[in-house]
């Protein structure tokens, strides 16, 4: 793609959209097929992350027509296209929010709670001592424009025995209910495993996924670092085995 700078001068950079299987309990991940965010033959405008999204979507459930996901993003995807496309798809989801970027939701949310129209549960991290807190919402619509599109709101405190405290919100087209809210928070929560196990991994530990191996004349980037996720993909699979199995090979 390109960028036009205030000079006049042009620059080219490239960009693809990643995804992986990601789990609270393991810290290892599984890198799935990406898409490239790119301009298609003879576009002019450049390629967005939301297009990149939709396409990925519809290979992802040729690849797997039937596998059950659950499907984690931050904020930045809490709108009712991705929703939709998501619903379309027959993914279920569990979405970040941000007060300052869903302030409709958050209206609802401090509406319901006034008037006690919400359910509670709490339990113990028995590993970090950790309480827990869940409130969630049911039938909150996601934003003013589209209030067909309703939602469950989950909200989680995590309160440290140190003092110190995490706080979480998302949206789900889950029921949520006290057996299973504990789970979806905890799935919730691994989507850092995108950021730092997928992503910092592949930028900051050997695979030199940001470095500039040139354009080449046919797709070389793309090729180049679907390559390099086929590789991190191997070593995750290798370390995911017990030791046994991995002398045997």
């Amino acid at each position: 793609m390109t960028r036009r700078h205030a000079n006049g001068a042009v620059s080219y950079y490239h960009q693809m959209l990643g995804a992986a299987v990601v789990h609270p309990d393991s810290s290892e991940v599984l890198a799935l097929a990406p898409e490239p965010i790119q301009r298609a033959d003879g576009g002019t405008k450049n390629d967005c992350e939301r297009n990149a999204a939709r396409r990925w979507l519809s290979r992802f459930r040729e690849d797997h027509p039937d596998l059950p996901v659950l499907v984690v993003e931050d904020a930045l995807s809490s709108n009712a296209p991705c929703a939709r496309d998501l619903y379309q798809a027959k993914c279920h989801f569990l979405l970040g929010v941000k007060p300052t970027d869903h302030a409709h939701l958050f209206g609802h949310v401090c509406q319901r709670q006034d008037q006690n129209a919400f359910e509670m549960a709490e339990d113990v991290d028995t590993k970090t001592g950790a309480r827990r807190s869940y409130l969630w919402i049911t039938d909150v619509p996601l934003n003013a424009s589209n209030a067909a599109v309703k939602v469950t709101f989950l909200h989680l405190m995590d309160a440290r025995p140190d003092g110190t405290h995490g706080e979480w919100t998302w949206v789900t087209d889950r029921a949520v209910h006290a057996g299973n809210v504990g789970q979806l928070a905890g799935a919730g929560r691994a989507r850092w495993r995108i950021e730092n196990e997928t992503f910092n991994t592949l930028k900051n530990q050997g695979y030199h996924f940001e470095h500039n191996f040139g354009h080449g004349d046919n797709h070389l980037s793309v090729v180049l670092a679907h390559l390099m996720l086929v590789a991190f993909l191997i070593d995750q699979v290798q370390q995911m085995c017990p030791p046994c199995s991995r002398r045997r090979s």
